[in-house]
């Protein structure tokens, strides 16, 4: 892979854009970044649109004007393309559940997030779900995000209680985004780990130590 004939087009403060930048850290890959100013509401631009018609980041651009959106997309082209270190996985096995535990830390942790963040934050009324299309926030899901942001630290400490890392015994893309939903439930909810949940807190301390985690 000649990694000068792609671009990822990506905003600072957007978790997405950290989930993949992380990874390219970890894989020593270097392509041209364009960010996105999404506070200027850059994203909605007739410019971005051609990118992304989603009008969300990250999107990677590859040499022949292909587009691709959505994280887990992103990371397995550059995984297929660039294949060591495998944070993806080596055998059938191992993929399999680095892509199932990847998968619960999004839609148990950063989903939750997410939703609760979109569906209070004043800078984001009619626009209470990210895309092309405007939605109303719903005060009453702001509530039972926090709900789920806490079952998600509940179900992580119980899981780093019995492994080094989320999906096997080594760091993988499930450790990327377990520890990212962290820091923005931390940032943007004020709800870190619970100082009792001694497991993720050894865990978290031994992965935000990792060089990469500062993309």
């Amino acid at each position: 892979m000649n990694a000068t004939d792609l671009r990822l087009y990506h905003a600072a403060g957007s978790p997405n854009s950290r989930r993949v930048r992380i990874y390219l850290a970890e894989k020593g890959i270097s392509m041209p970044m364009i960010p996105v100013d999404l506070g200027a509401k850059e994203q909605f631009s007739d410019a971005y649109a051609a990118v992304n018609p989603r009008r969300v980041v990250p999107t990677l651009v590859l040499g022949d004007g292909t587009s691709i959106g959505e994280v887990p997309a992103i990371w397995r082209y550059l995984e297929e393309a660039n294949p060591s270190p495998p944070l993806l996985g080596g055998d059938p096995r191992e993929k399999a559940l680095i892509q199932m535990w990847e998968r619960r830390m999004e839609l148990e942790g950063f989903a939750a997030v997410m939703e609760t963040v979109r569906n209070r934050a004043e800078g984001l009324k009619g626009r209470a779900i990210s895309g092309p299309h405007g939605y109303e926030q719903i005060p009453a899901l702001v509530e039972r995000g926090k709900q789920r942001v806490a079952d998600f630290h509940v179900d992580l400490e119980a899981l780093l209680a019995t492994r080094k890392f989320v999906a096997s015994e080594r760091f993988s893309v499930a450790d990327i985004t377990a520890l990212v939903t962290i820091d923005f439930a931390t940032k943007a909810l004020e709800m870190g780990i619970p100082l009792e949940n001694a497991a993720t807190r050894q865990w978290y301390d031994k992965v935000s130590a990792r060089p990469s985690m500062a993309a």
